[in-house]
């Protein structure tokens, strides 16, 4: 018995030692070492390099890289490849630097937008405003992540600072916020650069403060994705866009005006310039009123029988006296 015990300790033993020699072994395979007087990172077993080998031949690149939000940040989690840096995105570099083969390295010019989204996607899909991005509008309509932001440079005029580094990071497990955008250019300007129908409304004599800086495309609508049509913000749409800051125009009323409730904020005003105060569709308001309340519609219209007074009442706007037009909490019919 007592042979058959030492037998036993003795297996266990040596496969603890066996154990213990191949993880060290295992350890120092993947070890990225720098050989004496040499500045260049040396190849691990996986591939990688890191990013100081790129710089050699892709100086460029690297130096406005260097400057970026994806240069600065430092992977946390379990990413196995984590802080390579160009290899992230490019894969290991170990068979392009040795044999100089362009071919031997991921490369994305000849990609389509979605397949190189998809690259992006892999860290930054977990965002909530990005959680949609496959069933937007831009996504449809093969607009990707590389036709708005540059992954090698800042082209916003801004480096990265100190206070503007990464607020999160991003990895595998959880996305990447950065106050950083790395956009090709200034919102508007990006937008505007295919939404060209839109920016003269901009310079109409009432309109929101989008060129002027005082706001910007992306604080109403979300290029990441969404579920409207024009990409609102928010999900519950347009409106809820809308009354973020028009709050006091906000329900639910006891009486509610039919069109503000079904049709929205859009069925009287046009949300990015008019030529008109409130930026109202019309110039009168008793005319954008009349386009409900008309003798001229039909039964089971807005208005049925049409206004109770002539169009020529004591007062000459409509809003003198129905002054909740937005809806009331109060009055059937939009009294004070």
């Amino acid at each position: 018995m007592r042979l058959i015990k030492s037998i036993k300790t003795l297996i266990i033993l040596g496969s603890v030692v066996a154990a213990i020699v191949w993880l060290t072994g295992t350890k120092s395979s993947q070890a990225v070492s720098r050989s004496a007087g040499d500045d260049k990172p040396a190849v691990t077993d996986t591939g990688y390099v890191g990013s100081d080998a790129c710089k050699d031949c892709h100086e460029d690149q690297f130096k406005a890289y260097s400057h970026t939000a994806h240069a600065q940040l430092t992977t946390m989690g379990s990413w196995k490849n984590k802080a390579t840096g160009c290899e992230s995105c490019h894969g290991p570099g170990k068979n392009h630097i040795a044999e100089g083969d362009p071919a031997k390295i991921i490369s994305f010019k000849n990609k389509t937008s979605k397949e190189t989204s998809e690259t992006c996607l892999s860290c930054h899909a977990g965002k909530e405003e990005r959680n949609n991005f496959r069933r937007g509008e831009h996504w449809r309509n093969d607009i990707g992540c590389t036709d708005c932001h540059s992954p090698h440079s800042n082209k916003e005029g801004r480096n990265v600072a100190s206070s503007n580094m990464l607020v999160t990071t991003a990895n595998a497990e959880k996305p990447g916020f950065s106050t950083i955008r790395m956009l090709k250019a200034n919102d508007p300007q990006l937008c505007t650069s295919c939404h060209n129908e839109v920016k003269p409304q901009f310079t109409m004599p009432f309109h929101h403060k989008v060129l002027e800086g005082a706001m910007r495309c992306s604080d109403c609508h979300n290029p990441h994705g969404g579920f409207e049509l024009k990409q609102t913000r928010l999900a519950t749409g347009a409106d809820a866009a809308c009354i973020k800051c028009h709050v006091d125009k906000q329900g639910p009323f006891t009486f509610e005006h039919a069109p503000v409730k079904t049709e929205g904020c859009t069925a009287c005003h046009t949300p990015h310039g008019s030529a008109n105060p409130r930026l109202l569709k019309y110039s009168s308001v008793n005319q954008l009123c009349l386009t409900c309340h008309s003798v001229a519609h039909d039964v089971g219209a807005v208005e049925p029988s049409g206004p109770q007074h002539n169009q020529n009442a004591q007062y000459s706007n409509c809003v003198a006296c129905h002054v909740k037009i937005h809806g009331s909490r109060t009055s059937p019919v939009f009294f004070r």
